[in-house]
């Protein structure tokens, strides 16, 4: 006697399968920070359109552009190992990092200074647009060095 459901396949699933699950682990948890940050904007806009002047989303715009370019540089770029011709070589993947890296941390400071200059020193009526940005800019920055540091690239090459 045989089972209707001995002839259904069900096909590999990453959560199912055994073998190294971190890469995708990291990715989810970056991809949710990311989210988070955005979600957390798009909440203060939201709520209070009054507090939030449009200059402000440029923290986050930088921020996000920071993330792809920080994660657009392989450790073996770094290393210069990818490289087989091109202009800059791993100076220029090392040159590229650091500006993604910069551009990251300056939109988490300008976003930690227009929360004090715009939203606390000043009493403002609304603490939470400038709470908001600042949290945005934490998590876009925190997804992007869980996702470059997180992963491992051994299984790319």
């Amino acid at each position: 006697m045989t089972s209707c459901f001995e002839n259904i396949q069900i096909p590999s699933c990453t959560w199912f399968e055994g073998g190294e699950k971190r890469n995708t682990i990291i990715a989810m948890l970056a991809g949710t920070l990311f989210f988070t940050g955005w979600w957390l904007i798009i909440d203060a806009h939201a709520k209070f359109p009054e507090s939030m002047s449009g200059a402000y989303h440029i923290c986050g715009i930088f921020g996000t552009i920071s993330l792809f370019m920080v994660n657009s540089v392989t450790n073996a770029q770094m290393r210069g190992d990818a490289y087989n011709g091109g202009c800059l070589g791993a100076r220029g993947a090392r040159g590229w990092l650091f500006i993604g890296f910069v551009m990251g941390f300056a939109a988490v400071i300008a976003a930690c200074w227009i929360l004090f200059a715009d939203f606390v020193a000043v009493e403002a009526q609304h603490h939470w647009p400038g709470v908001g940005l600042f949290l945005q800019n934490v998590f876009i920055f925190l997804g992007s060095l869980t996702y470059k540091f997180g992963r491992s690239e051994d299984s790319w090459n």
